[in-house]
């Protein structure tokens, strides 16, 4: 029997590390809007379409558009905090992404699957999306009341194929060309310091 040679170097540690992921789940409206506009940033590694706040049962497109399965129209955004931190993402999504005044719908979208939501993972999510809504109302960024919900994350069960990158994919519908893209544009002229170098694929 050999003893084990303890000395023997970890061809482990000569391999390149992989980035510290974190997750953030939020929720403004329809999820090609904002899906397309957290596509832009560095550090964000993938955005996922999903549902939200119901259950497994009734997770699709159609039942969600009945507004009746208490799911929101959410995006489960993978980042790396080295490049980008929650409260970046918090700043984009409340400044960009969505209008939080608006109590169950965004613009034409009328539906509690439209609400506004910040699905905290732990109590520091929870810390700085409390704190950022805090802080915009002190200082009344809002000619309205935000009604952004920060509640736990349910299980997030993501949305049929064809609604991932959306936006990018069919640039000539018409809810893209008119919702979707001005946000875009919006975010590379007021976040340019943000945007990522290639897209995201």
């Amino acid at each position: 029997m050999h003893d084990h040679d303890t000395t023997a170097p970890d061809n482990g540690a000569y391999l390149p590390t992989e980035p510290n992921v974190e997750t953030a789940i939020l929720a403004g409206g329809c999820f090609w809007c904002v899906e397309a506009v957290f596509r832009e940033l560095r550090g964000v590694l993938k955005v996922e379409s999903g549902y939200c706040g119901g259950t497994r049962e009734t997770a699709d497109y159609q039942q969600v558009c009945t507004g009746r399965t208490d799911h929101a129209e959410a995006v489960r955004i993978s980042y790396d905090p080295q490049q980008i931190r929650y409260e970046d993402l918090l700043t984009v999504f409340f400044s960009i992404a969505h209008d939080p005044t608006q109590k169950d719908r965004q613009g034409n979208d009328r539906g509690r699957q439209y609400r506004s939501v910040i699905f905290y993972g732990d109590e520091r999510q929870q810390a700085a999306a409390t704190t950022i809504i805090e802080q915009l109302t002190r200082d009344q960024v809002f000619k309205n009341p935000i009604v952004t919900e920060v509640v736990a994350a349910s299980p997030f069960y993501p949305a049929e194929v064809y609604h991932n990158n959306y936006a990018a994919c069919h640039p000539d519908q018409p809810y893209v060309v008119h919702v979707a893209a001005p946000k875009v544009t919006k975010l590379r002229r007021y976040f340019t310091h943000m945007l990522r170098r290639s897209p995201l694929s």
